[in-house]
């Protein structure tokens, strides 16, 4: 306990709040916009680095004091990240700057996620509320036969329980003891957060959040649209196919043979990702694709760290460096016995150079497999672009390839690699008779997750806009979760309630529509891929594992980090400009045709 202290003391001792963050503008205001924007990039290059490391303390030992202390520095990181944006956008009237001037002045006022209004004592209110609503989260518990368990034990739970009143209780236990909570201290958020986007110039924070991908924020939207109607026929013969599934698993009385599925039957705590059901649906004949890679996992004596050195090792292979030492003596790799962590999983670089960590609680199953190949992609995009000039280009091209530059790693997670890697028996290899199994188990994550992707942030952005109000935030979101996914609750809830907090990226306020277009991305990045591995073989078999070629081009983009706009790095490794779901429509074409002749005759509405 005196170890502990003494580390709170010391980080306390270290983060005095410099002037600069303080005021709105230096004490000695630059002579040129040039003079200014080289100072305030060295300010925020030692801004990130500070806060990372009060954040790194909170969220793997949540306590009271700890929650004061990541308050007070979110608050010094609003009141900064404001007082800048508001300097760039003055800044930016000036005549004579060059492209990169500019791009950094739109940058500065962009990259905020958390606007907040400089009245007094502002910054330091949101910052509060926030911390107490992650606090929340994060030591969130719900019940199993009235037997109280944590967020990460029911999100396992609910991967393999298949007793519909037993999901039920850990679906609802959660949602009530969670999200409800902090209803009301997410309005207020709402209100601080708007005040500030409205000082920059801004409609509201969804505007803000809009504007920060090298287009116009409508034009985004309808971006996004644009690509969800392409890959929505799909997902409707996904959820058709699924539907009829439970139903026949489950009878009438608990899933009906038409309309919306019901939330807690889909192997996950949001229904957001279906493959931990792959067992109730599998396809007779080709379901069964002769392997689990959490069971092999387990066979091969795999423990986390094991785990987290696999994933290393596909990086390497690609010609792509060992991750530092520090990297072993500083991750939270498992869930710490004696205190409450933030388990869900993250990737962190303190330093902007190489001190690279993850977080997670990891278990030896095959969906942290996945996620340990996923977060590792953040680490080494985070290590590509630590070159850059500026601590603003120190980003992915945008926030939709950090997320998926993993996913594209993981998709390459076949019996191809897993024979690579002696995981799994060449003999064991499924036969071609075996894709619609492959193909369907892939598509009940990757396809499955595309609604909810899309729709977390189109529910923020009604509530930022004022269109979606306070007393309407649980029936709007659930009337969201029904138009986008098909899916329902399990039980009628409140109007009171507030199950939309019971996902740690609402509470956190992390903008969600990156996981929706690394989704996409991860597919042209895969297709990419494969072509210069020079596959020849149906895609979704492909594994570009130890091809330097490949991990050379990769690098290449990612050293680019933000210092161009996105279109330019996707051209880079792509050779295209536009983000489209026409990739991930062909990686799944044979599986499409499949489940049309499964649904003949159904009705695959909702």
């Amino acid at each position: 306990m005196k170890s502990l202290v003494s580390v709170m003391a010391l980080a306390a001792a270290s983060l005095s709040v410099p002037a600069y963050a303080q005021s709105a503008a230096p004490a000695a205001a630059p002579a040129t916009p040039q003079d200014w924007i080289k100072q305030t990039e060295k300010a925020y290059f030692d801004e990130t680095v500070r806060a990372g490391r009060v954040s790194w303390i909170y969220e793997t030992n949540i306590t009271d004091d700890t929650e004061a202390l990541v308050a007070a520095s979110n608050a010094q990181s609003n009141t900064f990240s404001v007082n800048v944006a508001k300097q760039a956008a003055e800044y930016a009237k000036a005549s004579g700057l060059s492209a990169e001037d500019k791009r950094k002045l739109v940058m500065m006022r962009t990259q905020i996620t958390s606007p907040v209004p400089t009245t007094p004592g502002g910054a330091e209110e949101f910052a509060t509320l926030q911390a107490r609503i992650q606090g929340l989260y994060g030591k969130g518990q719900g019940t199993l036969k009235g037997q109280p368990m944590g967020g990460s034990d029911i999100e396992a739970e609910m991967g393999t329980n298949r007793n519909p009143d037993e999901l039920k209780e850990m679906w609802t236990s959660w949602h009530d003891n969670v999200g409800k909570p902090m209803k009301a201290d997410y309005v207020r958020m709402v209100e601080l957060s708007n005040a500030g986007a409205q000082e920059l110039g801004f409609a509201d924070t969804g505007a803000l959040w809009r504007s920060n991908y090298d287009m116009d924020p409508d034009a985004f939207a309808a971006l996004t649209e644009k690509i969800w109607t392409e890959v929505k026929p799909l997902y409707q013969q996904l959820h058709c196919y699924t539907r009829s599934k439970l139903n026949a698993k489950y009878g009438d009385a608990v899933q009906a043979k038409t309309g919306p599925i019901r939330a807690d039957l889909l192997g996950n705590m949001w229904a957001q990702e279906w493959g931990n059901i792959y067992d109730v649906v599998a396809p007779a004949g080709a379901g069964d694709v002769g392997f689990d890679t959490g069971e092999l996992l387990v066979a091969k004596g795999y423990d986390p760290v094991k785990m987290v050195k696999a994933g290393e090792g596909f990086y390497t292979s690609l010609g792509l460096a060992t991750l530092p030492e520090s990297f072993w003596k500083r991750s939270q790799i498992t869930k710490p016995r004696d205190r409450e962590v933030i388990c869900h999983a993250s990737a962190w670089d303190l330093d902007n150079k190489d001190d690279l960590r993850i977080k997670m609680c990891t278990k030896v199953n095959g969906d942290d497999f996945v996620t340990i190949h996923h977060e590792l992609g953040h680490n080494y995009y985070q290590r590509a672009y630590n070159g850059q000039p500026s601590r603003y280009y120190m980003e992915g091209a945008n926030d939709g390839f950090h997320e998926a530059i993993g996913d594209t790693m993981a998709l390459s997670i076949t019996p191809q690699y897993l024979v690579q890697i002696g995981l799994l028996d060449p003999a064991k290899v499924p036969s071609a008779d075996k894709d619609t199994g492959l193909l369907l188990r892939q598509a009940m994550d990757k396809v499955a997750f595309l609604p909810f992707g899309l729709l977390i942030d189109r529910w923020r952005w009604g509530v930022f806009s004022g269109k979606i109000k306070p007393a309407d935030y649980e029936s709007s979101w659930n009337e969201m979760r029904k138009q986008y996914q098909g899916i329902v609750p399990p039980v009628e809830r409140s109007a009171d309630g507030f199950d939309p907090g019971a996902k740690y990226h609402i509470p956190a306020v992390v903008p969600y529509t990156r996981y929706f277009l690394a989704r996409v991305l991860q597919f042209q990045f895969f297709e990419a891929a494969c072509k210069q591995a020079g596959w020849k073989g149906p895609l979704h078999r492909c594994s570009f594992y130890g091809n330097k070629k490949v991990g050379e081009k990769l690098n290449a983009m990612m050293a680019m980090g933000a210092s161009k706009p996105w279109p330019d790095a996707l051209q880079a490794f792509t050779g295209s400009r536009e983000m489209s779901g026409g990739a991930m429509i062909r990686y799944f074409a044979p599986l499409t045709k499949w489940l049309a002749t499964q649904n003949k005759g159904a009705d695959c509405g909702w």
